[in-house]
């Protein structure tokens, strides 16, 4: 087990580090004197972060989608620095189509990002942080990883998945000193909504209505500064007790406090004919 210093900086692995959430934190980090791992598909997008910090930042090529390239980028930082103290999957984008419209390959695929990649990352990484006895695997999920929203099911589908991969992850290694969060954000002005995080379904004219209502609900929310995130990512990563699940954003609990009151109403209006399903 490998003896760690509170007081040292802390190493970082972060996926899409290029844009979004993953470029603010990359700079939290580093810009407080932490070392980070930073990578993106184009390490030439992230080329500005070794001009500025020099040494301290380890720029390195990353598809998650390619599990050998994975392995590869968990085993080429640990080397460079010694260890891994945080590990955050956010690479991610989003598939916008209803459900009849979306392709299996286009769906397949953001699921190969979404899930499987993340999947990847923890699987490299959990051998060595094991082995040091200390570690937090973080992942930016979405509030839509507790309700769902038409257009972009599924995407909230893989949002579900894998806020369920990292709770069960956070039963399983927290016996060995690893700290799991999940990262919940709500609407923010990120580059989210540029071509690189959506790709779309070919559109049916019977869906028309609710798609136009569905973009005109999303034009008109209040969008968080992702800017403004970063303190809050670094109290998670210093707290001695991090939760399992951290929200980003103003409105976020509001919303979960409804969709979880309906859900509850439902199933305890339907709760005889549950209870008589028992035999």
């Amino acid at each position: 087990m490998i003896k760690t210093n509170e007081n040292e900086p802390k190493v970082w692995f972060i996926t899409g580090s290029s844009r979004g959430f993953g470029r603010v934190w990359t700079e939290a980090a580093l810009e407080r004197g932490d070392k980070v791992a930073a990578t993106a598909r184009n390490v030439e997008s992230i080329a500005d972060f070794k001009d500025k910090y020099g040494d301290n930042v380890l720029l390195l090529p990353l598809d998650v989608t390619n599990s050998a390239q994975v392995q590869d980028a968990v085993k080429t930082a640990h080397e460079y620095f010694g260890k891994l103290d945080v590990v955050i999957n956010n690479a991610g984008y989003s598939l916008v189509g209803m459900i009849e419209e979306a392709k299996a390959d286009d769906i397949r695929a953001m699921y190969e990002t979404n899930v499987l990649g993340p999947v990847a990352v923890i699987q490299a990484v959990l051998p060595i942080l094991r082995e040091q006895g200390f570690g937090h695997i973080l992942g930016t999920s979405s509030n839509l990883g507790h309700y769902v929203v038409p257009l972009i099911g599924y995407y909230c589908s893989s949002k579900w998945a894998f806020e369920a991969i990292y709770e069960s992850l956070a039963i399983e290694v927290k016996p060995f000193g690893i700290n799991v969060t999940i990262i919940e954000p709500g609407a923010y002005a990120t580059e989210f909504g540029s071509e690189n995080s959506l790709k779309f379904s070919e559109s049916s004219p019977e869906y028309e209505p609710l798609r136009n209502m569905v973009f005109d609900n999303m034009s008109k929310l209040e969008r968080g500064n992702p800017d403004a995130t970063a303190q809050a990512i670094l109290k998670v990563i210093d707290a001695k007790n991090p939760p399992l699940r951290m929200f980003l954003g103003s409105n976020n609990l509001n919303e979960i406090r409804q969709t979880y009151s309906d859900r509850i109403k439902v199933w305890e209006d339907w709760e005889d004919v549950a209870v008589a399903a028992q035999g």
